[in-house]
Order: C-alpha cells, then sequence, then structure tokens
C-alpha cells in the first residue's frame, strides 16, 4: 500500500478521522461524513481504510534486534483490574542498574508500533516496560478498531489505577536505578500528566505527546519536570495548553513545551498518514535528550 501523507487529505477529513478514532462518531458517521470526499474510484470505505495503521511501517527496531531483550511480564495490580500485563524492554548487555521509561499507548492498547516505540528506548540504555490497559478484557487484539471498541469497555479509573502500579513496579525492581520516566502518546499522553500529579517525588520525569490536561488545582501535585510536545493542528488537544502553562508556572513546575507547526494529533505515530516525519524525529530526540537529563 503506498505510503500516503497528512498533506495528501483535506484537513477537514484528518479532523473527522480524530473524532471517529476518539469515539465522538462511529464508523457509520465518519464514513457518511467522508463520502464528501469521495471521488471515482476512491469510496468513503476506502479513505478509511488509508487512515488506518499500517504496522508494517512501525517497525524501527526488529523485535529480535540483538541489542535488546524482550520478554511480557504481568504486574499485580490490587487497585485497578487486578492484573496489567505489558512489554518489558531491556538493553542486551545492560551492566549494572538502569533508568526506567512507562511507555503508556493511545486509546487502542498495546499496538505493535507502542512495543516499537519500548524497544527504541531499549536500543537507548534504558528499562522500558509498555503495559497493556486491555489486559483486563484479553489484551490488545490484533486490529486498531477493535481496540478502541474494548477499550470502551474497561473501568477508566481502574485502568489509571493499573498504570499507576505498572510505574510503581518498574521503579521498585531489582535492575532499576529507582529513578523512572513516563512517556505517553494520545490518551497515554493524558496519563503521563495524571502520573505526574499522582506519583509526584517517585516520578523523575514525565513526556506527554498531545495529551489531555490534568485539572489545573492539580498541578500543585507534580513534581516531576515536564517535556510537552503538541501538535498545531490538534486544536482539540492543544486548546488545552494555555490555561495548563498558567496553573505549572503558578506551582513552580519545571516544564518545556513544543507546538509542532503544521503537525497533526497522533504526528509521533509511524503507522498512519497523519505521522510527520520531521516532527516526530525532532520530539523523539527531545525526549531522549529530555530522559537523559533527567533519569540519569
Amino acid at each position: 500500500m503506498e505510503r500516503k501523507k497528512a498533506a495528501d487529505y483535506p484537513q477537514e477529513l484528518l479532523n473527522l478521522f480524530d473524532r471517529y478514532v476518539h469515539g465522538d462518531i462511529d464508523r457509520r458517521g465518519f464514513l457518511d461524513g467522508a463520502q464528501r470526499f469521495a471521488t471515482g474510484s476512491l469510496t468513503a470505505a476506502a479513505i478509511l481504510e488509508s487512515l488506518r495503521p499500517n504496522y508494517a511501517w512501525a517497525q524501527q527496531v526488529p523485535k529480535d534486534d540483538g541489542r535488546i531483550k524482550t520478554e511480557y511480564a504481568t504486574v499485580a495490580s490490587p487497585e485497578g483490574n487486578g492484573s496489567i500485563r505489558g512489554y518489558l524492554v531491556r538493553p542486551a548487555n545492560a551492566a549494572g542498574k538502569l533508568p526506567g521509561v512507562l511507555v503508556v499507548h493511545e486509546n487502542r492498547g498495546l499496538n505493535p508500533y507502542i512495543e516499537d516505540v519500548a524497544r527504541r528506548l531499549g536500543t537507548a540504555n534504558f528499562l522500558a516496560f509498555a503495559p497493556d490497559g486491555l489486559t483486563s478484557v484479553g489484551g490488545y487484539p490484533g486490529d486498531d478498531e477493535k481496540g478502541g471498541a474494548l477499550f470502551a469497555k474497561v473501568d477508566r479509573a481502574k485502568m489509571t489505577e493499573d498504570f499507576v502500579a505498572a510505574a510503581r513496579w518498574l521503579k521498585a525492581r531489582a535492575d532499576s536505578t529507582g529513578k523512572i520516566g513516563v512517556v505517553g502518546f494520545c490518551y497515554g499522553g493524558g496519563i503521563a500528566n495524571t502520573l505526574a500529579v499522582r506519583l509526584g517525588g517517585d516520578l523523575a520525569a514525565a513526556v506527554p505527546f498531545y495529551g489531555g490536561q490534568p485539572p489545573a488545582a492539580d498541578a500543585a501535585k507534580i513534581k516531576a519536570p515536564l517535556l510537552l510536545h503538541y501538535a498545531s493542528l490538534d486544536t482539540r488537544i492543544t486548546g488545552g495548553w494555555p490555561a495548563y502553562e498558567e496553573a505549572l508556572k503558578a506551582n513552580h513546575v519545571v516544564y518545556s513545551a513544543h507546538v509542532y507547526e503544521g503537525a497533526n494529533h497522533g504526528f509521533h505515530n509511524d503507522t498512519t498518514p497523519r505521522y510527520d516525519e520531521a516532527a516526530a524525529k525532532l520530539a523523539w530526540q527531545r525526549t531522549l535528550d529530555f530522559f537523559n537529563k533527567y533519569l540519569r
């Protein structure tokens, strides 16, 4: 399948897709709305197919890369759904303890893109753990649309507790230095902000990619430095940034923020046309630099 870019689509259509991905409209609603962009042999269904993830594009670090060791681990989560399973990645030749990074997925579960992000962190000499918030409903089903449907069935407060439990487990591991950070995307970006609130001084760094902001009153609880990535065309999420920034300033939270011009929500996800290579690479390099600064 030929790789398309966001620029190949009208922005109105991308915004419609964003609403569909986040559950504001259903599949039928998207197809009805996309109908006006269908021309010739390009049907609304074909438009949807072209916007869906292609996981063949996601692999930057192969699963069997010799630089890393990978396994699945299950973490107890008594306050959440009982337990949460995740993908653990370690550098193959790690000497001594390493800082940990929790990797939090979008509202689809632990898909191949997020596992690849965990492997990228492993090759950068971090202990990375990517939990699957869909564990209690059987785990990521191998398909993003099915994953989105399952995601809607999980109690959101309990899922948050699952990620808190996963972070505490990563921090307490014998091979961890006890310094941990979190990086999250979309739903996971919101969880990165939430963990900064919930874990206080137990978290050493948080990097939300286009994540929903916590209530302003919670900013006082944040002790970890934040690196925030936003997309200029993602008005739904970026619109909440000015008020959040005010709250962070008022509470003297250390932060840096970047709004990537001309980028869409999901710009780091290299499996869909919303991927913006320049913005994604810059944001990722900033993320690694930030974690090296605050976790080592």
